[in-house]
């Protein structure tokens, strides 16, 4: 496997774990999906396999028994914030919440690097979700201990563009040769932002398909294609859905339209329905982060293409790895 490449600087853990002190995860910041090669994406997807493995047979085990995780959450979240608290407690680890920032000492002003210092003297790893792009990053200057990045504002996400991946891998038994289809609100998205980065190490093709408004950012689409990825944008599923292996559903939200009228007048356009079903391949997947409103109706759960609900449970056993990684027990 290749070296890790650190995405601020060097941690310094000053606790010996065995023979995983020198693993190439053990103590490191998982920040951006930029971080990562396919060799590395191969071994997490590996641990996370083994994590299902194991929650299948006994439920939970004491790998990071002794273990503190503290969940920093500055925006509201039930997947995210559950999902590592449910994948530290059953690796035997503890979790200090912090799910309402409203009642914590930053309501008197204090610092993000401050607030940051202070928990790693209670914890061995942190959780941060921010609504600001690039906090993460500034959390993982000052801090001593490893930060996860659980969502930067409209920056990345990726923890998610993980579990994603992974859904793909273990639903379609490969990625590369997919033609994944992104649909909804992909300009605020942060995990359709994150996937997208993460999905240029393999040889597959990308469809946009958004409101114009809404459509991907610039940026975004400019390191895909400079990674040599096929890439091209639609207002309309219609002429794409037949040929996507993957379809990665987001809302298209109200309130990011200054006419509420224009909202209504295509949100119809953005649901998949069992009609719309129809249409795809008999082996491909949908994909959504959640929450959902109106974009994916219920009756589609039925449906053994709909694969979002075991896209959160994939999500457990990938946030199992990376904690188990980062504390070198892995």
């Amino acid at each position: 496997m290749t070296s890790f490449i650190p995405p601020l600087h060097e941690k310094s853990p000053h606790l010996p774990f065995g023979d995983q002190q020198d693993s190439a995860f053990y103590g490191r910041d998982i920040i951006s999906v930029n971080q990562f090669d396919r060799g590395q994406l191969n071994y997490i997807f590996d641990v996370a396999h083994e994590m299902y493995e194991m929650v299948a047979r006994v439920g939970s085990f004491d790998l990071l028994k002794g273990k503190i995780l503290a969940s920093l959450f500055y925006e509201p979240s039930t997947r995210t914030s559950s999902s590592f608290t449910s994948a530290m407690e059953r690796l035997g680890g503890s979790v200090i919440p912090i799910n309402n920032v409203s009642y914590s000492s930053v309501t008197k002003g204090e610092s993000l690097p401050d607030t940051i210092r202070t928990l790693e003297a209670y914890a061995d790893v942190i959780v941060l979700r921010h609504p600001e792009v690039g906090s993460s990053a500034l959390a993982a200057r000052y801090a001593q201990k490893p930060i996860i990045n659980a969502g930067d504002g409209i920056g990345e996400h990726p923890t998610q563009a993980l579990l994603d991946l992974f859904t793909i891998q273990e639903e379609l038994g490969q990625v590369d040769g997919l033609t994944i289809t992104m649909m909804g609100d992909l300009k605020y998205g942060r995990t359709v932002h994150s996937l997208a980065r993460l999905l240029t190490l393999y040889d597959i093709r990308l469809n946009y398909v958004a409101p114009e408004i809404l459509q991907m950012p610039a940026g975004i689409k400019e390191e895909v294609e400079a990674k040599g990825i096929k890439q091209a944008s639609y207002e309309d599923l219609i002429p794409v859905l037949p040929e996507t292996d993957v379809l990665y559903v987001t809302r298209v939200q109200k309130e990011r339209f200054e006419d509420p009228s224009k909202h209504e007048e295509l949100k119809g356009s953005y649901v998949i329905s069992t009609e719309t079903m129809k249409a795809a391949k008999d082996r491909m997947i949908v994909m959504h982060p959640l929450p959902r409103v109106w974009e994916i109706d219920m009756g589609v759960d039925e449906d053994p293409r709909a694969a979002y609900f075991r896209q959160m449970e994939y999500g457990l056993y990938i946030r199992m790895a990376l904690l188990a990684m980062v504390l070198g027990k892995a």
